[in-house]
């Protein structure tokens, strides 16, 4: 299908999903925000819309950055430690602050943000203790770091209180309901500058998802675009995984989604994965909303449940021979 279809349907869930819930509000309410209906779409559910389009669209463009960087259709945006970092921050401000915010932001967001930087610079300095920027030192790293970083969150959890570890326990879980206006327009900015970045090397992509060698021959400075490559990845996951909590999988379906309907060709990869991405995540917080009604489940969780099966499809399925064979 082409991109305009995709545009279109993207727009018309973002219109159409903050509707839909435990109990259904009409679109009137949208031009007449007056009464509890109004308040509830325009404070919470509308909000919660735009942060899944955001975060689905980053966490999609990363997956597929990755995927082509690694040149492994199972690489994810998680793969190099950003969100343990950034829970790792998080789960310490919960212990030790509690639920002190800091300016109009959440004090556990803000320190999830340094903790997912922090990460990435480590990930970065630990790759560069070897000469260049090799694709295997910058893996090796980023799985040691996400170990590490998944460990110190067991280990503040267990020494926490019972009210603190259950809190940490629900920030792991990843969800669109903790997103307020500000957290809106903080998720933006580090989305918005580390697409720009990724969007601007589709070309780049190309090459790198076929080989270093041939990128080396086409001109491509490789290391210095791996490393561009790295920290806008690592800006869109440290937002990301700051403001909402780790949503895993959508970095890995939707890039292959992306494949399936629409080639190899990252020109058209780069606009189609992201708002594919986007819809997943739309479309999971609708469900999450109406599931279990009145409760709701994270929006993570139901990711996680769609994407344990989508990975076992690539591992042994033709998923992986897709990226392999170049979508022929």
């Amino acid at each position: 299908m082409k991109l305009g279809f995709w545009y279109l349907f993207t727009l018309f869930s973002l219109a159409f999903t903050p509707l839909l819930g435990s109990e259904f509000i009409t679109p009137v309410h949208y031009w007449q925000p007056a009464g509890l209906d109004g308040d509830i779409l325009w404070s919470l559910r509308l909000p919660r819309a735009l942060a899944g389009l955001l975060a689905g669209a980053g966490l999609a463009l990363g997956g597929l950055a990755f995927q082509a960087l690694f040149q492994n259709p199972l690489a994810t945006p998680f793969t190099l430690g950003v969100a343990s970092g950034a829970g790792v921050g998080a789960a310490l401000w919960i212990t030790l602050a509690g639920g002190a915010a800091l300016a109009w932001l959440p004090g556990s967001a803000l320190a999830g943000l340094a903790g997912a930087l922090l990460t990435a610079y480590l990930v970065y300095s630990l790759t560069r203790l070897k000469e260049g920027f090799s694709t295997a030192s910058l893996l090796l790293a980023g799985v040691a770091v996400n170990l590490f970083g998944a460990s110190l969150i067991l280990l503040i959890q267990h020494l926490s209180g019972v009210q603190e570890s259950h809190r940490i326990l629900r920030w792991m879980m990843g969800g669109l309901n903790r997103a307020g206006w500000g957290e809106i327009a903080a998720l933006a900015g580090f989305v918005g500058l580390g697409s720009l970045v990724l969007i601007r090397f589709f070309w780049e992509l190309d090459l790198l998802s076929q080989g270093e060698d041939l990128a080396w021959a086409r001109g491509v400075n490789v290391e210095r675009v791996k490393a561009l490559l790295f920290f806008a990845v690592s800006l869109i996951l440290a937002g990301q995984a700051a403001f909402l909590g780790p949503i895993g999988f959508v970095g890995l379906m939707a890039p292959h989604a992306a494949r399936m309907l629409g080639g190899t060709r990252h020109q058209d990869l780069v606009q189609l994965a992201p708002l594919l991405g986007a819809l997943l995540l739309l479309w999971a917080d609708a469900l999450s909303r109406m599931a279990f009604s009145p409760a709701e489940v994270p929006v993570g969780i139901l990711t996680a449940l769609m994407g344990g099966p989508f990975f076992l499809y690539l591992l042994l399925g033709q998923g992986g021979r897709l990226f392999a064979s170049g979508g022929r």
